[in-house]
């Protein structure tokens, strides 16, 4: 294998440099390399090293010639000669050269690079890491050093197979804790290299702070200074942030070990508080990125909320809140990406936490005379900053501190009290002592004259987290009217009709080909529409106010219209709309959901309207929220200069490509797009289910419905009923067309409209035909359970008569045994009475006289009462023939029910006729 490698490596060699520069670099080195392995005289094999390393470091030939047959030699002076530290130093310093990436001033992105190659090479050597991490044990301060080089090298490019080899080798990672404790030199690298090493890997996080990291790494941040130090302090602050990431275990064991104070002490200010170097603000960017990952807990933690809760405990009663305050609003000279990380994590610590929102609002800034609330000086954030990053931090504390918190949303409303228009109109800078909502209403209508409506949505963006999700809040503020710059332009209006016109202000003040005229109105129509969207959800009242101003619903149907503006602004837009029909409870003709539905059909179309919604979802503000909420470790890579961290988004806005500000995928949260995409299937919903209803009112009477001259009553009322009945299956089939084209329409994505209108045809002519069997249906379904009623009844009723029946057949019974007693008696008498007459005179009566007489009696008795049971019995057998013919209707048989019947009839009859045999 190694072979094949070597001599593929070769034939790279020739196809990247030329087969003639190829052939040169590998004789040379391999002419150099047979002096080191066969070599007699120590110093030349000590000066062949040592041009072998100078001639791999500058010519990627030669390196890549090394990597095809110069490891086996290197590793083997590693191995046989470690007396001879001269020959060891060169060995690793020419290891460390092939792994080093040559600079090119044009280089190909394509280009084979040697170093890789070369890397991947030595990390398939058997048994080299091992020997590797045995050499820092030597007493050499260059052997360590050169080993720790070479081994970042082999992480840098091959990280995953080096900490599998690392994790296999006994004491490995211990060997490298102890560098930590080792020479200044020494330690650095070895801190560049377990940050690489623990970087994805769970277990050697685990391992590493079993070996003592925390209390390590906090002592070297102490010896360099804190946030002072230099970069070693921000290497410290990497390696301690890839052990916490999203590893509970190690987060409870630096809470509860060394605790938090050490980390705490970093985001202290110290010596001159507005000197903040580029490295000192890494350094604090580092210590807050921590701070948020304990905030954060850990996202594979079972416990996650537990432990969560546990650090966001034990950091407030270290006063951080203290500290994150002073770094993001009292220090006035702390670079905007400072400010914004702290915000972001008094953010973080006070949402879905009652106690910490509290102890936000508390707090109180500044000194007397000049003091005021927390949620006021970040309120004026807001409304003063000149960074849109900083705009985003601070209504992201704003964002977090409404969430879920309708007790703090209900106090934050109940100070918006509409002020004098003098005071209103007031300057940014007199705004020190006014109250929280005073301030907010001042810069909801501050841009009024002078154009500029930036600080508007801003104040509109932290009105609309107050409103969120609060009904009371809602209806509190729409009752809040502004007063006119002056008394004859008009009477006071509320609020939200103001809101209104200063989208519309921002949509006129686009120049035609939809670009704005300053950076700031290109998102401050999208922060006002979200305000609408907030404000109107589940608010029936705000809807009615909304639609009190016909001008308003005409603005949005020309603005969801308008092919000028953003797929966004077109989107909201439709939202609000929608908006307008499904929370829509007025009655009023011209403002009820019907009302609205036909002004977007007649104005927009169902088709277009619908259209919007997929345009918005595609487009570039919706699609980049998810992405924007991972935020960026700061490295060494990825923190080369001040400006790369001061306001990135300013400086990108020029290189999008999407019309689309890049705010907006900040402003526009994952929460408010997973509402506006649940709002949009209930306006499809409710758009189908009023398109496909018809209005109660009738606006012309039709001429059939007069009566003709001459016409007789009979004949009108015949008359009406026809043309009622034809109007109603007319209007039947014209309810299930509408209802299908509404359907279709809603469900369209895309495509041409001429496709569509042939497609929702056809499909609403088979829908028609597919409604018109599901009716028949129905009603053969109706007459069949009515039928199955009818023969449970007629069931009910056969059983009684058969229960009659029983009656009678037992009486008849009854009446056969008195019979037949009768008989018997009549018998024993007539025996009596010859045995009597044998031996008796002849003096006695006539006994067959008095016997035939009483016969004749017990015989018409008896056919009287057999006479009134025939007459039942015919009475009876009628019944059970209309029964059981009406049994056979419905598809009964007669003959199992009659059965039984029939067999207890023939039992009574055989008794009777063998008691008139024993009779005679």
């Amino acid at each position: 294998m190694k072979m094949d490698l070597r001599s593929g490596y070769k034939g790279v060699v020739g196809l990247v440099f030329g087969n003639e520069s190829s052939s040169d670099a590998d004789s040379y080195v391999e002419r150099l390399l047979d002096r080191i392995s066969n070599g007699k005289l120590g110093d030349d094999r000590r000066n062949a090293i040592i041009e072998l390393q100078a001639v791999v470091s500058e010519n990627q030939a030669s390196q890549l010639a090394f990597g095809a047959m110069g490891f086996p030699v290197m590793l083997s002076v590693l191995k046989e000669e470690r007396e001879d530290v001269e020959m060891v130093r060169g060995a690793l310093e020419t290891l460390v050269s092939a792994l080093t990436p040559i600079n090119h001033g044009k280089g190909s992105s394509n280009e084979v690079q040697p170093a890789l190659m070369n890397t991947d090479l030595l990390s398939r050597e058997a048994d080299s890491i091992s020997l590797l991490l045995s050499l820092l044990e030597e007493d050499d301060f260059y052997v360590r050093y050169y080993t720790l080089q070479l081994l970042t090298a082999l992480l840098t490019n091959s990280p995953q197979r080096l900490q599998e080899a690392i994790l296999t080798i006994p004491r490995g990672i211990t060997r490298l804790m102890d560098m930590l404790m080792d020479r200044e030199v020494i330690r650095n690298e070895a801190l560049l290299l377990l940050t690489h090493l623990t970087r994805e890997a769970e277990e050697i996080q685990k391992i590493v702070v079993f070996e003592g990291a925390f209390e390590k790494i906090f002592s070297i941040i102490r010896e360099e200074g804190n946030s002072d130090g230099g970069v070693v302090v921000q290497d410290c602050l990497e390696l301690l942030n890839n052990l916490l990431r999203n590893n509970a275990s190690n987060q409870v064991l630096l809470r509860e070990t060394i605790g938090l104070d050490s980390l705490i002490s970093i985001l202290k200010l110290r010596g001159s508080a507005f000197s903040f170097t580029q490295q000192k603000t890494i350094n604090l960017l580092s210590a807050l990125e921590t701070i948020r990952l304990l905030i954060k807990g850990s996202e594979a933690d079972t416990g996650k909320d537990m432990n969560k809760q546990a650090n966001k405990t034990n950091l407030v009663q270290k006063k951080l809140l203290d500290h994150l305050l002073i770094l993001s609003i009292e220090s006035q000279w702390a670079p905007v990406a400072v400010r914004c990380a702290a915000m972001q994590c008094i953010g973080d610590l006070i949402i879905g936490d009652s106690k910490n929102r509290d102890l936000l609002a508390s707090k109180i800034l500044g000194e007397e005379p000049q003091v005021e609330p927390a949620l006021n000086s970040i309120l004026r954030i807001i409304l003063r900053t000149s960074s849109m990053q900083e705009f985003i931090a601070a209504d992201y504390v704003f964002k977090c501190f409404c969430e879920k918190n309708s007790d703090g949303q209900s106090m934050l409303a109940s100070t918006l009290i509409p002020q004098p228009y003098s005071m209103s109109h007031a300057t940014l800078e007199e705004d020190i002592n006014m109250s929280f909502g005073s301030m907010l209403l001042h810069g909801l209508t501050l841009g009024e004259n002078s154009g500029d409506l930036e600080i508007c949505c801003r104040a509109a963006s932290v009105l609309s987290h107050i409103l969120k999700d609060n009904l009371p809040c809602k209806e509190r503020v729409l009752r809040i009217e502004i007063e006119p710059p002056m008394q004859s332009l008009g009477a006071p209006e509320p609020l939200l009709h103001r809101m209104v016109k200063y989208s519309a202000l921002a949509s006129s003040m686009k120049g035609k080909d939809g670009k704005s005229s300053t950076s700031a109105n290109s998102y401050t129509e999208v922060i006002i529409l979200k305000l609408l969207i907030t404000w109107l959800a589940d608010c029936p009242s705000a809807v009615q106010c909304f639609l009190d101003a016909r001008p308003h619903l005409t603005y949005l149907l020309e603005l969801v219209s308008n092919l000028s503006e953003t797929v966004c602004i077109r989107g909201f837009a439709a939202v609000v709309l929608g908006e307008c029909v499904i929370y829509n409870k007025s009655t009023d003709n011209g403002k009820d959901a019907y009302a609205i539905v036909d002004a977007i059909s007649q104005k927009v179309g169902l088709s277009s309207y619908f259209l919007k919604f997929d345009e918005m979802k595609k487009s570039f503000a919706f699609a980049s929220v998810e992405s924007s909420m991972t935020r960026k470790s700061f490295i060494r890579s990825s923190a080369a200069s001040m400006a790369d961290i001061e306001d990135v988004d300013e400086n990108d806005l020029s290189e999008k490509k999407s019309p689309d500000h890049p705010i907006l995928s900040s402003v526009l949260d994952s929460y408010f797009v997973k509402f506006v995409k649940k709002l949009e299937a209930d306006i499809r919903e409710q758009i189908v289910d009023v398109y496909s209803q018809p209005k109660i009112k009738v606006a012309v009477v039709p001429a059939e419905l007069e009566q003709k001259s001459g016409e007789s009553d009979g004949e009108y009322a015949k008359r009406l009923k026809t043309f009622v009945e034809k109007q109603c299956s007319e209007i039947q089939d014209l309810l299930v067309r509408n209802a299908t084209l509404a359907e279709d329409l809603a469900k369209t994505s895309g495509g041409s409209r001429s496709l569509e209108s042939d497609q929702r045809v056809s499909g609403a002519s088979e829908r028609v035909q597919m409604e018109k069997l599901r009716r028949e249906f129905q009603e053969a379904s109706q007459r069949l359970v009515n039928l199955q009623a009818e023969k449970a009844k007629v069931e009910s009723e056969a059983e009684m008569y058969r229960n009659l029946a029983g009656k009678t057949e037992a009486d008849l019974r009854s009446l056969s045994d008195a019979y037949n007693s009768l008989e018997q008696s009549n018998i024993q008498m007539e025996n009596e009475l010859k045995a009597l007459r044998k031996g008796g005179p002849s003096t006695f009566p006539d006994v067959e006289a008095i016997k035939a007489e009483a016969r004749e009696e017990a015989q018409k008795e008896s056919e009287g009462e057999l006479n009134d049971l025939l007459v039942c019995l015919g009475q009876e057998q009628s019944k059970v023939e209309r029964l059981t013919a009406r049994l056979l209707e419905l598809g009964e048989d007669v003959d199992k029910l009659l059965e039984g019947i029939g067999d207890e009839a023939g039992a009574g009859e055989d008794d009777e006729d063998d008691d008139d045999d024993d009779a005679e």
